[in-house]
């Protein structure tokens, strides 16, 4: 794909999340957009950075480290989105600003104890389960308080919200129903006493839905580079 195109898709990803917003009321400005570059290279994400973009998710370190080494002259923000693996926690500890994907309350510990003193507390999310998906991560939706609780006392930690990627709907309505579940959700656990102020929620298929049910944060991958090399 060349820079022109990747310009080009970028600039339509940020129309559709503005588009949606205005639709239903909000400020394009209330939805950020973290784009997802697992499976491209550094060079794809420095055009995509060149543009304007400076929140990236990532969801394998083994892939990610290279890229920070390629990219570090750019102030770019990383988020990691994939599953976290215990022995995985030291390196996303010391190099993410955020985690979306925390669903235990040992890998929020070890990310905690982990998390270098001179940097800012990560910023965290806890990811849903919002179906029986095996295979899947994300905690049940009725264990989620509970998890919340002890997330938000931990000193290197900033609980932010919830993430979820739920499973695939055909419909607008279906898709936002889910997501309006996760906007329930986060209430609910403000009307506890936290102050937790992002739904990470919408991917390239489902973005729309999820702007209309409240996500501050969408994470667009396939819509922006393209399907990924999965070789």
């Amino acid at each position: 794909m060349t820079s022109n195109d990747l310009t080009g898709r970028f600039t339509d990803a940020r129309k559709r999340i503005a588009s949606a917003a205005s639709q239903w009321g909000r400020s394009p400005e209330s939805v950020q957009l973290v784009a997802i570059s697992k499976g491209h290279p550094a060079d794809a994400i420095r055009t995509v950075a060149t543009a304007g973009q400076r929140d990236f998710g990532e969801n394998y370190l083994q892939e990610v480290l290279p890229k920070f080494e390629a990219l570090r002259d750019l102030p770019l923000v990383w988020h990691f989105t994939g599953q976290i693996q215990s022995n995985k926690t030291r390196p996303i500890a010391e190099h993410f600003a955020w985690v979306h994907t925390v669903d235990r309350e040992k890998i929020a510990a070890r990310l905690s104890e982990q998390r270098p003193a001179d940097a800012a507390p990560i910023n965290v999310c806890i990811q849903v389960s919002l179906e029986d998906e095996p295979g899947k991560g994300g905690v049940p939706v009725a264990e989620v308080a509970a998890l919340a609780a002890k997330i938000a006392v931990m000193p290197r930690l900033r609980l932010r919200g919830l993430m979820a990627i739920p499973p695939p709907r055909d419909t607008f309505g279906e898709q936002k129903a889910l997501f309006d579940r996760m906007s329930a959700l986060l209430r609910d656990l403000n009307d506890k006493g936290l102050q937790l102020d992002t739904l990470s929620m919408g991917m390239s298929d489902d973005l729309e839905a999820a702007v209309a049910a409240g996500s501050t944060l969408v994470r667009i991958g396939t819509a922006i580079f393209g399907e990924r090399n999965r070789g």
